[in-house]
């Protein structure tokens, strides 16, 4: 990836914060997913919704979403886009047969 300083990707929105790039969509997609698979805390301090069949069948949403991004993206993603994604997936993935099997 490049440092942002001519990245186009980088410049800043219209309210003077820094518009989103890839990687930061694709990780904002993968911490949402972790949430849900209750891996991490969300952002207000709790884990999981306390129904565990939604909160699974949302990290399954969000998993696919990303799968679907992978697929329409092929071929246009830098090298460390590219392997951003894929080791966001296998790691997802993993967390969620893990998490189905509880």
């Amino acid at each position: 990836m490049t440092d942002g300083a001519n990245d186009p990707r980088q410049r800043e929105g219209n309210d003077g914060s820094e518009s989103i790039d890839f990687a930061t969509f694709v990780l904002s997609l993968s911490t949402s997913a972790l949430v849900n698979l209750g891996a991490i805390p969300s952002p207000e301090g709790g884990f999981a919704p306390v129904d565990k069949h939604v909160a699974i069948a949302l990290a399954r949403q969000t998993i696919d979403i990303l799968a679907m991004l992978e697929s329409k993206t092929h071929g246009n993603l830098s090298g460390d886009e590219e392997r951003l994604l894929q080791e966001v997936l296998v790691d997802l993935r993993l967390r969620y047969i893990q998490a189905t099997k509880r």
